[in-house]
């Protein structure tokens, strides 16, 4: 019988605190020991996260990193960039292992310095959490959570880049709104995003360093990496679009077999024979893969789908929560889709 482990949730009142806790609920080997928030403390967890109401009965806390290292077994850092810094140095430690949802280590420090116009406090190197990447996850303490859209542009160019056979890359991606996060903007003002779509940051989206990162390490040579994200009217999901271009023309039945052979052992990568769509992985850990190819150009056109908030974030947390501790990979994981 495997030994229960406390979990405790740094900034838990936004909707990645909301998400972890509900799917650690269906864990069978973790106690939610802790979630914290400053603004919130002494009020009850369910009164924010009412989802959670009869199923969580805890109340946000406002602890020391010290008091959070000597309750917990494994600390989720769901805080905003340039705020993570300043806790994980002080989470870490022999007994404690640490997964950071912000976007503050999964970058080297002179790029994440140079694209968050910051300095960087702590500049440790982590592995980078994307786990169908780097199984290297399970010999790790502490582990960057990779960023929702890199994920889904991510997956959905690797195996032809690690093949060696990928020229160029343009990643179209769609999200929902919760990908703004729980604070309501302008752009998430319903009269300003109903019935409409919002592309932004065109050329300059900050993620688009991330997927260049993880590609370029499978494959050296290939740095022309384009990426433009836009919001649509929906509340979770994203949708890429990736429009590849191969140093070779492929036929469909080349790249099936590529994507196949490459995600074979990778339980929540399905490749599949249609177009994916949100609807089909809402609520759940997958990232659903599809393609077409286009024989007069030689691209190769490849669609993702994942929830944002769970293989975006806090399913993949969970994910490489599972590996660090020594658990199944899919462990409280394997959850349908909420579809329709």
């Amino acid at each position: 019988m495997t030994d229960m482990i406390n979990a405790g949730i740094v900034g838990a009142s936004g909707y990645t605190g909301g998400e972890l806790m509900r799917l650690l609920l269906n864990h069978p080997y973790v106690n939610i020991e802790t979630a914290t928030s400053r603004r919130l403390s002494g009020e009850a967890v369910s009164d924010t996260h009412k989802h959670l109401r009869g199923l969580v009965d805890i109340e946000f806390e406002d602890l020391s990193p010290e008091d959070i290292r000597g309750r917990c077994d494994v600390v989720f850092v769901a805080v905003p960039h340039g705020t993570a810094m300043n806790i994980v140095p002080e989470l870490i430690d022999d007994n404690t292992k640490v997964i950071d949802l912000s976007a503050d280590y999964r970058l080297k420090t002179s790029v994440f310095e140079q694209v968050y116009n910051m300095e960087h406090v702590d500049p440790r190197d982590a592995v980078f959490g994307l786990v169908e990447l780097h199984p290297e996850v399970k010999d790790e303490s502490f582990v960057a959570n990779p960023g929702c859209y890199p994920t889904g542009a991510i997956l959905s160019a690797a195996p032809l880049t690690a093949a060696k056979l990928l020229k160029m890359a343009i990643f179209d991606s769609k999200s929902g709104i919760t990908g703004a996060g729980i604070n309501p903007t302008m752009v998430s003002h319903y009269p300003n995003m109903a019935e409409n779509v919002q592309a932004y940051k065109l050329t300059t989206h900050r993620h688009r360093e991330e997927i260049l990162q993880e590609l370029n390490r499978l494959d050296n040579a290939f740095t022309d990496v384009n990426f433009t994200p836009h919001v649509v009217p929906s509340i979770r999901g994203i949708l890429t679009t990736a429009h590849l271009f191969t140093k070779e023309k492929m036929s469909l039945e080349d790249v099936r077999g590529l994507y196949h052979e490459f995600y074979k052992n990778k339980p929540f990568v399905r490749v599949v024979d249609d177009i994916p769509s949100l609807s089909a992985v809402k609520g759940s850990n997958f990232c659903d893969i599809g393609f077409e190819v286009d024989a007069n150009t030689g691209r190769v056109v490849v669609v993702s789908a994942i929830d944002n908030l769970v293989k975006g974030a806090s399913g993949q947390a969970i994910q490489n929560m599972n590996l660090m501790c020594g658990f199944d990979e899919t462990t409280g994981l394997r959850i349908a889709a909420t579809s329709p």
